[in-house]
């Protein structure tokens, strides 16, 4: 089944001033994070620096993690969240957030917080975690991935786009639904 782009954040009181951008491993979060960062004038922030070294030892041997695992790794996260937010600072963080449980963490109640879900098929994800170099996630731990992953619904934050767009592309469509203001033109690279 394809992937479809849908929904948009609409809150009076603005953009939101987190966006946590979120899917299984390979789905393009920590590229498309740093552009969206970029766009927004924010800091970005991958989910892979807040884990503890147990965590990436025990991913690095073909280990899924439990939720006994993750639930540090969240809290820290959704420290630096509350920080960022506390201070003023647009930020973008990738984070895989598969279940409702663990972004229910991350946003703790703050409206300011929303989610781009970068989705597309396991066949379009494991092709590019079979090309993918240098990390520490192996391409073996992508169905596990795919059986934890609940896919965002009603009552969360959330946009949705497919992996298939050009990176430029899934950025544009997430702004725009995500109520970014348009990219000046120096920004643009104009």
């Amino acid at each position: 089944m394809a992937a479809a782009d849908h929904g948009a954040i609409s809150n009076s009181s603005g953009p939101p001033g987190v966006i946590i951008v979120m899917g299984v491993s390979g789905s393009g979060k920590t590229t498309i994070g740093k552009q969206l960062a970029r766009r927004m004038a924010g800091v970005f922030a991958d989910a892979d620096s807040f884990h503890p070294p147990a965590n990436i030892e025990k991913m690095k041997a073909g280990h899924p993690l439990t939720d006994e695992d993750r639930w540090p790794w969240l809290d820290a996260m959704a420290a630096q969240i509350g920080q960022w937010l506390a201070e003023g600072q647009p930020a973008v963080l990738a984070c895989s957030a598969l279940k409702r449980v663990y972004r229910d963490r991350l946003v703790a109640g703050r409206p300011q917080v929303a989610f781009l879900y970068l989705s597309g098929s396991e066949a379009v994800i494991a092709t590019r975690l079979a090309n993918r170099k240098g990390h520490f996630m192996p391409p073996a731990l992508l169905r596990s991935q795919f059986e934890t992953l609940e896919a965002p619904g009603d009552g969360e934050r959330v946009v949705t786009v497919d992996i298939r767009h050009p990176p430029r592309r899934i950025v544009d469509i997430a702004a725009r639904r995500l109520g970014l203001p348009a990219p000046s033109r120096a920004a643009d690279g104009a």
